[in-house]
């Protein structure tokens, strides 16, 4: 049966995609790890995540961020709370590599792809327990995720051509006749 993404691709000649299941990886940190991802050339994006795993740079936490430390590190984000959560930023290079994998595999130029698509949901929780003092038990639950990518190859900007009229750029007039009194 092949795999169900949360939203196709346009151009699947120009694109590729890959996704993991049930990840032991925390949910909340892997979601603001795509977040700050999301829309980046591929290039771009793995230095970033390979910055992060350095403690170079740092991913901004924004809405999971109840107890976060801050850091000026965030400040390049507009915010003052983020980390650098080792083991998401690990699990997104390994799809993002093989993402990549797939484009080389498919013939598409690695340059140009960029991350059209990012999305991580919440996967079903594994279940464990842990003792308490007096004769109790509570739950000891792990959150891991569902994460998935596309790649797209970003296609040449073309520029506009300039509107002329006998060497002049014509220009419109916006006048108030079109309104209603």
């Amino acid at each position: 049966m092949p795999a169900k993404y949360m939203k196709e691709v346009e151009n699947p000649s120009k694109s590729t995609k890959a996704r993991g299941r049930d990840l032991r990886v925390h949910f909340k940190n892997t979601r603001e790890v795509a977040a700050a991802i999301a829309s980046l050339p591929l290039v771009k994006a793995k230095s970033y995540l390979n910055s992060v795993l350095q403690h170079k740079r740092a991913i901004p936490f924004r809405r999971f961020n109840g107890g976060v430390g801050r850091t000026a590190q965030a400040k390049p984000f507009g915010t003052t709370q983020a980390r650098w959560p080792r083991k998401s930023c690990e699990y997104v290079l390994d799809l993002l590599r093989n993402a990549e994998a797939n484009a080389e595999q498919k013939g598409l130029e690695v340059d140009t792809l960029q991350i059209s698509h990012i999305a991580v949901n919440a996967a079903a929780k594994g279940r464990r327990r842990t003792y308490r003092a007096h004769g109790r038990i509570n739950a000891y639950m792990s959150h891991p995720s569902h994460i998935e990518v596309h790649l797209t190859e970003k296609e040449a900007a073309v520029a506009k051509p300039a509107e002329e009229q006998n060497g002049q750029v014509k220009r419109v007039a916006k006048n108030n006749s079109n309104r209603r009194s």
